[in-house]
């Protein structure tokens, strides 16, 4: 009791010292505690998003390693070999549906479709283009993307003025699901049917003056005389289409004005009828084989609980019999995963400056302390001299500094709790603004589109071709609120710092000789 008396009264006696040192420690509580609450809330936001995130997965080709392994062969043997590995059928897509980790399966068949009779593809142009060939190099793009958004441009025909797309349900429409699209008049067409009706876009009714109950004629791109009749049974707004249509447009089909949505069962029926009537011919230079049959591109998501359910998928499917030159991927995870890249950047940045504070904060306390003690040299000296042991003489020094401390902290700990927030979230905006300057100057480097809206008509925009993350919506708020583990942490931060800075006073106060430093003052 003697000591923490003596202690308090020190403390009194030199209150300059001691406010200085208070000073140094509310600075630090303070920089830690929004430190610390930067670091916790931006963890805790990846994690809990990345629990939250409705994750999906796609089976495709793994292309890559399909090419490193025909190194060294011929081009004749490499498009024997890629030709094996064109994509799973439907009915391999849903044998892996059979997964315990996949919560449900949808998937969609897309075509791509000509204007017959008087029906017109929705253009902004004079003249509307009309069953386009495909460009020389568009088999640079085959194959490059997954998933739903998949529309492979291949050596099978003419490009046509309307993106037709079959959905087996309403998970498989994820514009709708998300609300980007809405169905505005009429309704949506049965997803279990095979009668034919669909669904166009506003743009495109009013380019038409078509009505609910209306029947719209389509035609084979590559044979006019191929025509098949839909039913409009619903008409649709797509946001994406009143957004920025820079970039790159290689037919009318893809402006989402001309998207056209029916059932699964309904377009399989057309591709079908198409394929049973066909004209398939044999390229005598290139020996492959060409179709007038509409050509077809099947794609499947896999729903998954949670991000964590994806390695356990790719094991599972691997077990079932999945080939090892496909792959499984989850393109919500990856962007999810980029979107996370500003608050990475915070949290690494909240942890270095947690360090170099504890660094900076404890070198200053332990040289101040070492000057402080040998300014009280004779202090040490009389209360040793009449009969007060080292140790408990050290002790005073740590109480007094222990009560400093413990006052610093709780005024910095206030400051800094109303601090972090506003801190937080300002420092976020910056990674992020950062973040996208990059970006986009990343695009204007590669001469590609600036971000922002559905470019050219592609869905994620042009940037998802080309594989840019311009337009990943990142996470610009976090809740960095100080808590119980918070303040925990402080207290242990400020025992630490207390026993440093002081250990070092102590040994100084030990290694004193009460009579030489009486006989200097004298």
């Amino acid at each position: 009791m003697y000591i923490i008396k003596n202690a308090l009264k020190s403390i009194a006696r030199s209150k300059g010292r001691n406010i200085l040192i208070g000073i140094i420690i509310v600075v630090i509580a303070i920089s830690s505690c929004i430190a610390l609450s930067i670091k916790n809330a931006a963890d805790a936001s990846a994690a809990q998003g990345l629990q939250q995130l409705n994750v999906t997965a796609t089976i495709s080709v793994d292309r890559q390693k399909l090419m490193q392994a025909a190194q060294g062969q011929s081009q004749a043997d490499i498009r024997t070999q890629m030709q094996k590995y064109e994509g799973l059928s439907l009915t391999d897509m849903q044998k892996y549906a059979g997964s315990k980790y996949v919560k449900s399966f949808n998937y969609t068949l897309t075509s791509s479709m000509s204007k017959s009779g008087t029906l017109t593809p929705f253009t902004t142009t004079a003249s509307s283009p009309s069953s386009t060939p495909a460009p020389a190099n568009s088999n640079a793009f085959a194959g490059n993307r997954t998933g739903a958004d998949t529309f492979r441009f291949s050596a099978m025909g003419e490009q046509g003025d309307f993106s037709v797309t079959g959905a087996s349900s309403e998970a498989a429409m994820p514009d709708f699901v998300s609300g980007t699209s809405q169905v505005t008049s009429g309704q949506i067409f049965d997803f279990t049917s095979a009668d034919y009706s669909c669904i166009i876009s506003s743009d495109l009714a009013t380019f038409n003056s078509i009505k609910i109950g209306d029947k719209i004629t389509l035609a084979n791109p590559n044979t006019s005389t191929e025509i098949y009749w839909f039913t409009v049974v619903g008409i649709y707004t797509n946001s994406a289409s009143t957004q920025s249509t820079n970039g790159p447009r290689f037919s009318a089909s893809m402006d989402p004005a001309n998207h056209i949505y029916t059932s699964y069962n309904s377009l399989k029926s057309v591709t079908t009828t198409s394929a049973s009537v066909a004209t398939v011919t044999t390229d005598s230079t290139t020996g492959l084989s060409n179709t007038t049959a509409l050509r077809e591109q099947v794609s499947g998501k896999y729903v998954l609980p949670d991000a964590a359910s994806l390695d356990s998928f790719k094991a599972d499917a691997s077990s079932m019999g999945l080939d090892p030159n496909y792959t499984v991927t989850s393109p919500d995870v990856t962007t999810y995963q980029h979107s996370l890249i500003p608050l990475k950047n915070l949290s690494d940045f909240a942890s270095t400056l947690l360090l170099i504070v504890i660094l900076i904060g404890g070198i200053i306390l332990i040289v101040f302390n070492i000057f402080n003690i040998r300014e009280r040299k004779f202090e040490v000296g009389v209360l040793t001299a009449i009969g007060m042991k080292k140790g408990k003489v050290a002790m005073q020094f740590v109480v007094e500094l222990f009560v400093v401390t413990f006052i610093s902290i709780i005024i910095g700990t206030s400051i800094g709790a109303v601090a972090s927030v506003p801190t937080a979230n300002m420092l976020l905006a910056n990674q992020i603004t950062a973040q996208q300057t990059q970006s986009t100057q990343q695009n204007q480097n590669f001469g590609r589109p600036q971000q922002g809206g559905n470019q050219g008509g592609f869905p994620g925009g042009f940037n998802a071709i080309a594989g840019n993350n311009a337009n990943v919506s990142y996470v610009d708020q976090i809740n960095a609120v100080m808590d119980l583990s918070i303040l925990l942490q402080l207290i242990g931060l400020g025992i630490l710092l207390t026993l440093l800075s002081s250990a070092a006073g102590v040994i100084f106060a030990l290694r004193y000789e009460p009579l030489k430093i009486l006989a200097n003052r004298a």
